[in-house]
């Protein structure tokens, strides 16, 4: 069952717009970031403080059915504020990839696993190479499986 609940768009209006016309067309347009040509998908997620509906286009980078969430904001030197949604509601997640959509749960990847994923996402998006070099934090990544 899809995040559900009051909908509160984003504060930048260009991600609101992507929404918008991701969802309107089943991912058909909006489907790379501005200026860019590798795939983004449409992750929904439930506002750590709001409780309120929260949707973000992120880069796509999957493997095997799970997709990754990569927390760069650009190489700030904060976490983005959906990381913090996903941590205090890891099972309130919807994924749409194109017409596709799917409920999922949350889980954030260290050691081993990070480097693994750490790598798919670079190769999907290598500007999260230089966003690393741009931060003092570590990146996380925070992985969506399809909930059983």
């Amino acid at each position: 069952m899809p995040v559900e609940g009051e909908y509160e768009p984003s504060p930048e209006k260009w991600v609101r717009d992507q929404v918008e016309v991701y969802e309107r067309t089943g991912g058909r347009e909006g489907n790379t970031l501005p200026g860019r040509t590798e795939p983004v998908v449409v992750f929904t997620t439930r506002g750590a403080k709001s409780g309120k509906v929260r949707k973000n286009p992120l880069m796509k980078v999957a493997h095997d059915g799970v997709y990754a969430m990569v927390a760069s904001q650009g190489g700030a030197p904060k976490h983005p504020t959906w990381y913090f949604n996903l941590k205090a509601h890891p099972e309130e997640v919807t994924v749409q990839d194109g017409e596709h959509v799917w409920d999922g749960v949350a889980r954030e990847v260290d050691g081993d696993e990070y480097a693994q994923w750490w790598g798919r996402a670079v190769a999907a998006y290598r500007d999260y190479a230089d966003y690393q070099r741009k931060t003092d934090r570590k990146i996380p990544i925070v992985l969506v499986e399809p909930k059983s």
